[in-house]
């Protein structure tokens, strides 16, 4: 975890896009709010390995995020709820579950469809704004929290030395 830890914050001050950092902590919110006991949140899981993000990051949040979801179910349950309540979806729902396999992904569970759509809802005003804390972050935040006397000062602890140490072999 510790080296995730380093190739995401080399990955901030690094010249890599920040929309892939940014995708990365969106995909890893999507994920974090899921339950984990189902088909849904492995196949996203898998598929996102696919796609081009920074994967220390998705894990990090991903790993974050869940350890927080769990304060938000009363509110997935709810969306959820109203979502598979909708009387015009109640026909697609039936044919979903029909079809082999699908059930496994515990979608008609008011929490998973709560926590998916809220992910996907978040998904683009939250990529605005890390994409923007990103470009911030490298621009002003990082330099003058770089030259800091307090910086100067953490960076002579013995775990952060280590964690310097692991990214200059990274490097």
């Amino acid at each position: 975890m510790l080296k995730a830890i380093v190739k995401f914050i080399q990955a901030l001050n690094s010249n890599r896009n920040p929309s892939e950092i940014a995708n990365a902590c969106c995909m890893g919110v999507l994920l974090g709010f899921m339950p984990k006991d189902n088909a849904l949140w492995f196949l996203i899981f898998i598929f996102f390995f696919f796609v081009r993000i920074n994967k220390p990051a998705y894990l990090i949040i991903t790993a974050l995020m869940s350890q927080f979801a769990w304060l938000l179910d009363p509110l997935f349950d709810q969306i959820g709820y109203q979502l598979l309540t909708v009387e015009s979806f109640a026909s697609l729902f039936g044919n979903l579950l029909e079809i082999p396999f699908v059930g496994f992904t515990k979608f008609n569970n008011t929490i998973v469809m709560g926590s998916l759509i809220s992910g996907l809802v978040l998904y683009i005003p939250l990529f605005i704004c890390i994409r923007l804390l990103v470009l911030l972050w490298r621009k002003k935040i990082s330099v003058k929290l770089g030259e800091s006397a307090m910086m100067k000062a953490i960076q002579k602890a013995p775990l952060i030395k280590n964690i310097i140490d692991i990214a200059s072999e990274n490097m």
